[in-house]
């Protein structure tokens, strides 16, 4: 048998779907994963609140190194907490983008 013969006997329909009973422990991962989730978006809270009073301290102590660092801290707790929050659907969009390939 050639290699033409061989690739036109391979089954060119191939479906394979996540499912959520495949392994054990799907459910716990789950539960992981979500409060992995909230302890990310606690923290960006807390690295918001810390970053803010550093950018007033700064700013109020006319140092603008430390109110540079206070603007840079809010931006980032606040771009943590967008991936958090944003994850779970970047995830499904790019995973409906593959499905299309």
């Amino acid at each position: 048998m050639d290699l033409l013969t061989a690739a036109l006997l391979l089954p060119l329909d191939i479906s394979i779907d996540p499912n959520s009973n495949g392994l054990p422990g799907i459910g716990q991962l789950k539960k992981i994963v979500g409060a992995s989730m909230t302890v990310g978006l606690v923290l960006a809270v807390l690295a918001l609140i810390i970053s803010a009073i550093v950018w007033t301290l700064g700013a109020n102590s006319s140092n603008p190194h430390l109110a540079g660092r206070g603007k840079l801290g809010v931006l980032v707790a606040l771009g943590a907490a967008i991936v958090c929050g944003a994850s779970v659907t970047l995830v499904n969009f790019f995973w409906n983008v593959g499905q299309q390939v």
